[in-house]
């Protein structure tokens, strides 16, 4: 797991970590900066078909881009995300080549198999282009 910035460098009050610790007290929180990141290595295949996100309200991303790749590619854009500026769990679901549901209610994934995603936050909420995530969850199954 990388990120692009923590605040302050302050990685132990606000470091990566605490996007899957699973509390609710604790978050990972960027620096300023027009563009942030997290990238997830998996340790081998996974088939991705579910991503639960958690921001803080007001320091969230209008523009979410995922992109993923298999061991020793090139990172490809597998979809494009527009979340609510909301302290809500957000969760997208598979598409698996159907259209988009009508009732919304989140946003939707291409299934993928990958060995690396990258989640880039673009166009802050936050004034100063600050992101905060408080969970992060990659669903799907092992290869």
């Amino acid at each position: 797991r990388r990120v692009s910035s923590v605040l302050n460098r302050d990685v132990k009050q606000f470091g990566r970590q605490h996007m899957f610790d699973g509390s609710e007290e604790t978050c990972w929180n960027s620096d300023q900066g027009t563009c942030q990141w997290v990238t997830l290595d998996f340790p081998r295949p996974v088939k991705v078909s579910q991503l639960h996100l958690q921001f803080q309200g007001g320091f969230s991303s209008r523009l979410c881009t995922l992109e993923g790749c298999r061991a020793g590619e090139e990172l490809v854009t597998i979809s494009q995300l527009y979340p609510q500026d909301s302290h809500a769990m957000q969760i997208s679901f598979a598409t698996r080549g159907l259209p988009p549901t009508p009732w919304g209610g989140g946003f939707q994934v291409e299934e993928t198999v990958l060995d690396k995603l990258k989640i880039t936050f673009e166009n802050s909420t936050d004034f100063f282009g600050r992101i905060v995530v408080y969970h992060l969850g990659v669903l799907g199954e092992r290869l």
